[in-house]
Formats: structure tokens, sequence, C-alpha cells
């Protein structure tokens, strides 16, 4: 398979099912945020020691579950084969932020990313989590409630972006203090 196919070359893609879209819809605009926030995640991979083995492998699992929110997101067919986005991933979310919060001393502040580097781009994953976030609910403002099935997919992938740029919060506090650092404090 080609990797250029110049389909796109005006301006459009095809969503899953062969609709075309303009490349600056909402459900475009979505997809393309959690794929960036994909990779951020295996720059996080990529950059953690390996003494953080359990965050290492959660991170993995986040980025195939975010496959599926992405899938969804390019799917507007109530038609789907796509399998169902699972709330269980958004209680293994909660869980791990319990755990770690449990782990490091309470928030007294608002919290400036820094040192060292994969906590700071668990900070830049965040902010890009919460961006596909906001581009994820105009898809819900944009089409009618009640002419898609995938659109509750839609909504359960936008309470796992919620939830997820939580945890990714508490991830850049835990690597901070697990690494030996302290939170760098903004206080207005």
């Amino acid at each position: 398979m080609k990797i250029y196919t110049k389909t796109g070359d005006k301006g459009e893609t095809s969503l899953v099912g062969g609709s075309r879209v303009p490349k600056c819809c909402s459900r475009v605009e979505a997809y393309g945020d959690v794929d960036e926030l994909i990779s951020w995640l295996g720059l996080i991979i990529a950059a953690t020691p390996d003494e953080f083995g359990i965050e290492k492998d959660n991170l993995l699992a986040i980025q195939k579950e975010l496959m599926a929110v992405s899938s969804h997101f390019a799917c507007n067919s109530s038609e789907s084969r796509l399998k169902g986005l699972d709330s269980d991933a958004v209680l293994f979310l909660e869980g791990e932020i319990d755990r770690m919060s449990d782990a490091i001393p309470a928030q007294t502040a608002f919290i400036l990313p820094g040192a060292p580097k994969f906590s700071a781009a668990a900070h830049v994953a965040r902010t890009v989590c919460r961006r596909a976030e906001r581009h994820a609910l105009r898809i819900l403002q944009e089409e009618c409630e009640g002419s898609d099935g995938n659109l509750e997919n839609i909504r359960t992938g936008i309470k796992y972006l919620n939830r997820l740029s939580d945890y990714l919060f508490a991830l850049g506090r835990y690597f901070t203090y697990k690494s030996g650092s302290a939170d760098i404090n903004w206080l207005p």
C-alpha cells in the first residue's frame, strides 16, 4: 500500500464508511488531536526510565485505547462495525490516578511543568488531550443527537479523554516526585 494516495490534495479526507469531509471538520480535528496525543505518549514511553515499568505498560495500553477512540471519532455511521468503547477503561484511569495520588504529597498550589523531561512531556500530553476533548465536544454539538448510533461511543470517548487528562496531570506529578524532584508551584 502506498503512503500517498493524492485523494486529499483538495482538502478533503474520507471518514470510516467512505463519506468525504473537509479536513477541518470537527471529526478530523478530534481524531487528529488524538493521533498527536498517541505520539506524545510514545515519546513519554521512550523517555521514561525502566524503573517506571508499570507506568510505561499503562501508557501503551492507553495508546491502544486511544486508537479505538480515534476510530469512533472518524466514523459517522450508525452502521459501524467498530467495537464499542468500554467504560471500564475510565475506571482503570481513575484507579491509577488514585494510586499515584496516594504516593505523592498533596497538591497545595498550581503546578508548572518542569523536570524531569518525561514529566514535562506528560504535561504537554495533558494539554493535547484537553484540546482533543474540546474538538470531540464539537462533534456532539454539530451532529443531530438521534441520527447516529455511534454518538454514544463519542460520549464515552469524551469521558475517557476527560479522565485521561487528569491521569496525565497525576502522572506528571508522580514522575517528578518519584524522580527526586519537587513540583514547581505557582502561587498567584
